[in-house]
């Protein structure tokens, strides 16, 4: 009577052993089907955004960013580079300029839903002083904010350098220093589409 039993134990060992492989399969299976899926939703995000292929300074893009230092609020000196290791949105704008007052909810959303210890927000103010900056962010500056005085025209020696002659546009650097995108005009930037592209790149 007890060869039987065995018999049965064995089969059963087997049908479990034959499940989990088939289960362990699916789950492989399913796993290569979400990762290039999940890309393709990301690339379709960042292209949805329309990126400048090139400008007068970056003949094309990827392209390594432009180190600088400017003051902020506090006079302090702050160098571009001084974020390296983190993903950098950096904006230019000026308080002048109305599309740039538009684009500015959607900046502080962003702000709100994705800066932390990898993302910070950089915007570069094409303007002669800090007063009428400070009246643009009545409730303190919740982004990194430096001054970029014109020294002819309107527009920043800075601005100038990153091939800009209007603003509002907008760079995303990676953790190395690279330039990875290239916005030119305003976006909304608190949208979930924006969400995805800039998400997957600060936690890549």
């Amino acid at each position: 009577m007890a060869k039987p039993a065995v018999m049965v134990d064995i089969r059963k060992l087997i049908a479990v052993g034959v499940v989990g492989a088939v289960i362990m399969l699916l789950v492989v299976l399913f796993l290569r089907l979400v990762g290039p899926a999940a890309a393709r939703e990301v690339k379709a995000a960042c292209t949805g955004l329309q990126p400048a292929t090139h400008n007068d300074t970056f003949k094309h893009y990827p392209a390594p960013e432009i180190d600088f230092t400017l003051p902020n609020h506090n006079g302090q000196p702050v160098k571009l580079s001084d974020f390296r290791g983190k993903v950098v949105f950096l904006n230019f704008w000026a308080t002048w300029c109305k599309v740039c007052e538009s684009e500015k909810p959607a900046l502080i959303g962003l702000h709100n839903r994705l800066s932390n210890d990898d993302f910070v927000i950089v915007t570069v103010a094409s303007d002669t002083g800090w007063g009428k900056i400070a009246k643009k962010f009545p409730r303190g500056l919740p982004m990194t904010v430096l001054l970029d005085k014109p020294v002819r025209g309107n527009l920043g020696p800075v601005t100038r350098r990153y091939g800009l002659s209007a603003v509002p546009e907008s760079f995303v650097i990676d953790r190395s220093g690279t330039i990875r995108y290239h916005f030119i005009n305003k976006r909304d930037w608190d949208s979930d589409v924006a969400i995805t592209c800039l998400r997957a790149l600060r936690d890549s």
